[in-house]
């Protein structure tokens, strides 16, 4: 059992040492001492089939569908977060009269189907509960279900169509787990959680049927008399599917005991045959920032620095590898008292025990830096502290004061730590600063790897245990099964931030590590070890590779990181609005026709794209915010609005949900003309700037190449064919934006009248005074467009590239395109009537009425 007792106070008889194991509080003036014993003898060992992994192969995507009550309901949402946290595929359905389409051509869509409730699987009609079980034996998939609490106390009822019956509405407490069960691989079995249960709505199954098998049981919470009998009650069940050949595991209340999101994750890999499996891997590194830092009577002693070293050996016990890692600012060594510097000089003597990273020499936050050349000599002075004192300097690692520099990003930083320290690993919990820190990511920029950094609920402040926020209650809540606790289950990689401040006084961090490193050996078959930081971000990395590109969020939105940005960068240099494309539809006229107005202010052109940055969609996001803001300085007492023009955002993967990030107020401006017409003028486009492709190929030949062709011609097709594509690029941006932010021009209405389409676009963007583009737009007949008014009676029109006469495309081509267009146009109709847009374009009515059978 599970026997965690603290030291007793001398002097209150009133707690007793033989009572029932649980928490027992310190008293004032006692430093936290970890005592948490775990029964050794006798425990049980893992399944042999450890990974869960059988000669099943199955048809079913690793993927789990979740049907919920409301997308508001409590369960439910404890059961997206969960599959969030461990990164797990899945897709919310509310549950309605009918099911989602279960398969998709010979396949099952779906591994494990989890209910919030599981009465709405007990109670759905005859048709949905045969058609879903039929799939449930077809494809080998499992259920997984929650009794939700309910008015009504059942006393013996059966669950519907099973030998199963259930009393809910009790409370309990003591909680103990099957230790024959094979469900159990994550989660060690052999202890007891000892204490009330939390919630008193518990549901508990009286078994029937050899089917079923008790995973965890518990027991009433009242009195017992002496000589009583405790009779263990079912809390969790686990079906095998000798009943109907569909296995099942229900549980008898949510997830707000933790045992059971360790038991949830354990039947997701058990029911999923180990495709839903996590490793059992992880890695832990401990950061101690500010090692000289503090002001003097918080600083560490020697008998400090022989603690740190004398839990550190008994980590390491635990944990192969494991080191705790210093960070030092050199300006403050010997800033203590006679003791404090001891401590100091101790900490020098066993440079070889601990790992170290640095800080800055003066522990400045690096983004108050403007000049290189200041930043990189307070790095020096650091470099040639740690020379002069037998620091190591080869470890690739540095952490930034406050997070400072890494993120949001000031790019003078990163500079300096390659040049100084090639530095080639750091780690920040600002990114993308969500809570709880379960949520947090990594990045790579400017090669240099940003891994997230995980909280232990200490912080500078958080010095004496009677001062922690919530007390000792608190802090063992987070150990024992909670935010700690769980933080670490989670996450295959940690890298902790602790300060030095946490090691002295009452050595909380000492305490806090030990005792949660102990109670995961307890209850899980987690294995730790620590490696190096470089080694870790390599790991991180080569586990996670979709998190190598960032995401630009906006600093403006988090006041956190606003404080942590450089003062002389303001959101006011990042743009109102874009122009999102796609290309051929008349951009470059509107971007025209935009500058024009006093309000509005376009980005300064770029050297490789003219007018175009081409941020959110291209190699420039790699160069950073920095650089895209750079493109809109902020001019003194203007009241202009930036806005920029970018064709090829239309149709790019990832740019609206980094457009998103960055801007999620932007109002969104796009152009559509027919598709058929706007893939034969890309490919004139490319033609006449003297593409090999486009003036080797005819334009038929172009958009018939099959899949097997050269890939310049594959690549050529794709891009006359897929912008056009427009109701699926749209949808991909109205899953990040409302309707309300985006405003759809009829490509063919601005080039016949421009002036109509212009006031349209003053009226979206609420620009008043109304600019008058009647004295600024004129019809050249020589052109045949509309062209800015100069000097009075004269025009400046857009340059020879614009506005060409192309010959007329092919009757075949056309009726193809048409065809090749029309599911895409009927969808798009559908969208354009979904977001309030009643007035087709004349376009899309003809093209979609010429379309042969």
């Amino acid at each position: 059992m599970l026997n965690t007792i603290f030291k007793a106070d001398a002097n209150n008889p009133s707690i007793k040492l033989n009572e029932p194991p649980h928490i027992l509080m310190l008293h004032k003036n006692k430093r936290p001492e970890p005592n948490i014993r775990c029964s050794v003898i006798n425990r049980p060992r893992m399944p042999q089939n450890h990974d869960h992994k059988t000669e099943t192969r199955l048809r079913s995507d690793p993927k789990v569908l979740v049907f919920v009550e409301t997308i508001y309901s409590k369960v439910g949402r404890d059961i997206a977060e969960l599959l969030v946290y461990n990164r797990i595929k899945y897709k919310v359905e509310v549950f309605g009269k009918s099911l989602p389409v279960l398969t998709n051509l010979d396949k099952g869509r779906y591994g494990i189907i989890v209910f919030e409730d599981f009465n709405a699987y007990l109670q759905m009609d005859k048709w949905n509960r045969d058609l879903l079980d039929k799939y449930c034996r077809e494809y080998m998939v499992s259920v997984i279900g929650f009794i939700n609490p309910s008015e009504e106390t059942l006393v013996g009822a059966q669950l519907k169509g099973f030998p199963l019956f259930i009393h809910t509405n009790l409370r309990l407490k003591d909680a103990t787990l099957n230790a024959a069960s094979q469900i159990l691989r994550l989660t060690r079995p052999g202890e007891t959680v000892w204490g009330p249960l939390p919630g008193d709505d518990w549901t508990i199954f009286q078994l029937n049927h050899s089917t079923y098998e008790p995973l965890e049981w518990a027991h009433r919470n009242e009195e017992y008399h002496p000589g009583m009998i405790k009779t263990p009650l079912t809390t969790v069940v686990e079906d095998h599917g000798l009943y109907d050949n569909i296995q099942r595991v229900i549980f008898g209340s949510g997830l707000k005991f933790w045992l059971h999101r360790l038991l949830f994750l354990d039947s997701l890999s058990y029911l999923s045959h180990g495709q839903l499996s996590l490793s059992l891997e992880r890695l832990i590194l401990v950061d101690i920032d500010d090692i000289f830092v503090g002001e003097v009577g918080m600083r560490l002693k020697p008998s400090d620095v022989k603690e740190l070293i004398a839990v550190q050996s008994r980590i390491q016990s635990m944990v192969p590898g494991f080191k705790f890692n210093l960070g030092f600012s050199g300006k403050y060594f010997h800033h203590g008292d006679s003791e404090e510097d001891k401590g100091d000089d101790l900490l020098l003597e066993n440079t070889d025990k601990f790992m170290w990273f640095s800080h800055m020499w003066n522990h400045i936050q690096p983004h108050l830096y403007e000049n290189l050349t200041l930043l990189t000599e307070d790095m020096m002075l650091n470099k040639n502290f740690a020379k002069e004192k037998g620091i190591p300097i080869d470890s690739g690692y540095s952490v930034s004061p406050h997070h400072s520099g890494v993120y949001p990003v000031h790019e003078l930083l990163y500079t300096a730590w390659k040049k100084v320290w090639n530095i080639r690993v750091t780690s920040t919990e600002e990114y993308p600063h969500l809570r709880p820190a379960r949520l947090r990511r990594g990045f790579i920029h400017r090669d240099i790897m940003v891994l997230p950094r995980q909280t232990c609920g200490l912080f500078t402040h958080t010095m004496l245990i009677e001062r922690y926020p919530g007390g000792r209650d608190k802090l063992d809540e987070s150990i024992q099964g909670g935010e700690l606790f769980q933080t670490i289950v989670y996450n295959p990689i940690n890298i902790f931030m602790t300060h030095m401040s946490n090691y002295g006084n009452d050595r909380l961090a000492l305490y806090t590590f030990e005792s949660v490193i102990k109670f995961l050996q307890c209850w899980t078959n987690i294995k730790l070890r620590t490696v190096p930081p470089l080694q870790l971000a390599e790991t991180y990395f080569k586990n996670y590779p979709d998190e190598v590109d960032p995401v630009w969020g906006n600093p403006c939105g988090d006041t956190r990181h606003k404080k942590i940005w450089s003062n002389n960068k303001s959101c006011d240099s990042l743009p109102s609005f874009l122009v999102i494309g796609p290309q051929k539809t008349g951009t470059t006229a509107l971007y025209t026709f935009l500058s024009l107005h006093p309000a509005i202010t376009s980005n300064i052109p770029s050297r490789e794209t003219f007018e175009e940055i081409q941020f959110f969609n291209g190699n420039n996001y790699y160069k950073g915010l920095d650089w895209y803001m750079s493109f809109f300085p902020v001019e003194s007492n203007s009241t202009s609005i930036y806005f920029e023009k970018s064709a090829t955002y239309f149709d790019g993967d990832l740019v609206p949900k980094r457009v998103h990030a960055l801007l999620p107020s932007a109002k969104l401006v796009t152009i559509l003309i027919s598709p058929a017409k706007r893939a034969y003028s890309w490919y004139q486009h490319t033609k006449a700037h003297g593409d090999l492709i486009a003036n080797n190929y005819s334009f038929h030949q172009v958009i018939t190449a099959s899949d097997t062709a050269p890939k310049p011609l594959r690549d050529l097709r794709n891009r006359c064919l897929n912008p056009g594509k427009y109701s699926q690029h749209l949808e991909r941006w109205l899953s990040y934006f409302p309707p309300q932010q985006l405003h759809i021009i009829n490509g063919d209405v601005l080039k016949s009248n421009p002036i109509e389409v212009m006031d349209e676009i003053q009226k979206f963007l609420k620009i008043a005074p109304a600019f008058n583009y009647t004295t600024h737009l004129r019809f050249d007949p020589n052109k045949g467009f509309f062209c800015q008014i100069i000097n009075g009676d004269k025009t400046k029109c857009l340059g020879k590239n614009k506005g060409r006469q192309y010959p007329p495309m092919e009757e075949r081509s056309l009726k193809l395109l048409q065809r090749y267009y029309l599911s895409h146009n009927t969808a798009l109709v559908k969208l354009l009537k979904r977001i309030g847009i009643r007035n087709i374009p004349e376009w899309l009515k003809d093209d979609l009425s010429d379309t042969p059978t």
